[in-house]
């Protein structure tokens, strides 16, 4: 999958452009531009630091439309909604887990202290946090990304590829239920 993001003037408005495997185009709506990394290339780029197949970029890949995006080219696979709402229902947990992990290594990369300590604070609950190592392999991944950020001109496009085997699984392939006949 082929995500692009546009370094716009500070402030405009900016959205990102993703085309899937399927050919499908998508523009998300990405919020304003600043010189910080944008909300969604830094989830972009953890989650590929961490290999994460379940969260929002694995998510999108295998089928997920979210609300802020819209249908941009390309024909959209039949029922596409419905198993859009289906996969984001089954792996709403992985998704928010997603996040968490993303704005953590967002706010470990801003950090100056501990991180162990910053790991335990955010962490607490979460039996499955990441290890140390990666944190640190993420923060290293997402300081250069916002060096690759800042330093495109406005205008310039910033242009990544999401490998096509990491995605979230795929719903069981069932038959439709039908709704049984009403008897008079």
């Amino acid at each position: 999958m082929k995500v692009t993001f546009v370094r716009l003037p500070d402030h405009e408005w900016g959205d990102v452009l993703i085309e899937r495997d399927d050919h499908v185009v998508y523009r998300m709506h990405g919020g304003p531009v600043t010189a910080a990394l944008p909300h969604d290339l830094v989830h972009f780029t953890v989650e590929d630091a961490l290999r994460i197949e379940d969260g929002i970029w694995g998510a999108i890949a295998a089928g997920v439309v979210f609300q802020s995006m819209k249908h941009v080219s390309g024909r959209r696979p039949p029922h596409a909604a419905d198993r859009s709402a289906q996969l984001i229902r089954a792996n709403r947990d992985r998704l928010q887990r997603a996040e968490l992990i993303g704005g953590f290594i967002e706010a470990a990369a801003k950090a100056d202290g501990d991180l162990p300590a910053l790991r335990r604070q955010w962490f607490a609950t979460q039996p499955d946090a990441p290890d140390l190592p990666a944190i640190e392999l993420a923060v290293a991944a997402l300081h250069r990304a916002e060096e690759r950020w800042r330093a495109l001109p406005a205008g310039a496009e910033l242009t990544v590829t999401w490998p096509a085997h990491r995605r979230l699984p795929a719903l069981p392939t069932g038959k439709r239920s039908k709704t049984p006949a009403r008897r008079r």
